[in-house]
């Protein structure tokens, strides 16, 4: 795979290798020539920088999922330029016809030109230094297979279907060293390009010309970065724990299998969620269901990606999750099905010491099936987690610390009083 540089916050350029492909652009043009030619430009230097700024803290830091994962933008529009080049994103493809665009952008901002010229794609030193496949029918993809020693870029346009084509070309490319790329018409298009065969395309062009669709795409960077990250979790002594009697609890069945020690951050107020582990551990009262968290009653906060919160009442089918585990090693999973019934409740209370005023909460059904995920201490043998039936006071549970304030699941700062 080409070295690539990724955008800083001074969008400094560095060199990069990238070979050429054949872009059929209004014509149809032979997958025969690609193979006969792509290997007199291999190493051509070039200023294309595919990478954008990773979602966190700081606008130096990148990401492990955005570095694997490319993004450059074909557009028209000033705005979406803009947008792009303030979320990392400086690579930009323009025809023949715009090169002024491209001049008077150049101007406005720090980027990386390409143009589209008869089927080739050149850096702004007249380099050639990518082309497109255009597929539109089953036969030409067969014809798309990587070369050996082939080392860069193949960009793909597929016409008319995206979800199979792009699943062959992940499993045609899979262990080569040519990091394939798919024109996408929207963030949409692009995810399923990313995520064909779970490992997805090497990247995408997004070809757009509306702000939203660079804004959504960034948004899916974000959550996928998730992943990479850790969360910190912090371990809570059980002070009480309290028979309360009936209310409506939320279960959440996702369309992932959990693990033993994995669940879902949920808490009765924001400062404190704790670690409620799945369904997935073997019961002599019920059948393992590994896909389900008994999560707690509907007033209660969630985790969901992007740092937020939302309540358990607000899910439903679609809606994503962040599932944990006793290390804090996060992934994200989508829900398939909330199931709301009422049940009798009790109510669990935690602290971090004993000289902390802060007291911690959360309800959860009474059943043997429902339990908290204990602290991870190296390679020491102990309990993955406590059903609530058999939890009390001294007991030490996981706990995830966070601002306490929220408006619309979203972390504020103001002063807050929750008891």
């Amino acid at each position: 795979m080409a070295s690539l540089s990724c955008a800083s916050a001074s969008l400094v350029r560095a060199p990069t290798q990238l070979p050429c492909f054949r872009l059929n652009h209004g014509k149809v043009q032979s997958l025969s020539r690609y193979s006969k030619t792509k290997r007199t430009h291999l190493s051509i230097n070039s200023g294309v920088r595919m990478c954008s700024v990773a979602a966190s803290d700081s606008p130096l830091s990148t990401s492990m999922y955005e570095v694997s994962k490319k993004v450059w933008i074909w557009t028209e529009n000033s705005q979406v330029m803009t947008a792009a080049v303030e979320r990392g994103w400086a690579t930009f493809l323009f025809s023949s016809e715009n090169q002024g665009l491209a001049t008077e952008w150049s101007t406005i901002a720090l980027i990386d030109p390409l143009f589209i010229k008869e089927g080739e794609i050149f850096n702004n030193t007249g380099e050639r230094v990518a082309t497109i496949f255009q597929v539109s029918t089953p036969s030409d993809l067969k014809k798309l297979q990587p070369e050996a020693g082939h080392v860069g870029n193949v960009v793909i346009d597929l016409q008319d279907w995206q979800v199979i084509p792009a699943e062959n070309i992940v499993a045609e490319f899979q262990g080569s060293q040519t990091t394939v790329f798919a024109v996408s018409k929207s963030p949409a298009e692009a995810q399923l390009f990313l995520e064909a065969l779970e490992h997805g395309l090497g990247g995408v062009v997004l070809k757009a010309e509306d702000v939203k669709d660079v804004l959504n795409l960034k948004e899916y960077f974000d959550r996928r970065n998730e992943v990479h990250n850790r969360l910190n979790l912090t371990k809570a002594t059980i002070t009480r724990v309290h028979a309360v009697g009936m209310g409506d609890r939320v279960c959440v069945d996702l369309c992932s299998i959990m693990r033993p020690g994995e669940g879902l951050l949920v808490g009765s107020f924001a400062r404190g969620l704790f670690l409620v582990h799945s369904e997935c551990l073997e019961s002599n009262y019920i059948a393992s269901r590994p896909f389900r968290v008994n999560a707690g009653p509907v007033h209660a906060y969630v985790a969901v990606p992007g740092g937020k919160t939302s309540y358990l009442s607000e899910l439903k089918a679609g809606k994503e999750v962040i599932v944990v585990d006793q290390t804090g090693k996060m992934r994200t999973a989508i829900v398939g099905r909330v199931k709301i019934e009422t049940r009798p409740l009790i109510l669990v209370e935690a602290k971090i010491d004993a000289n902390d005023r802060t007291i911690y909460s959360i309800l959860l059904q009474t059943a043997e099936t429902v339990a908290l995920v204990c602290p991870h201490e190296g390679n020491r043998m102990q309990k993955t987690a406590i059903p609530v039936t058999s939890l009390k006071a001294g007991d030490e549970v996981l706990v995830r610390l966070q601002g306490g304030a929220r408006h619309t699941g979203i972390e504020i700062e103001e002063f807050i009083v929750e008891n």
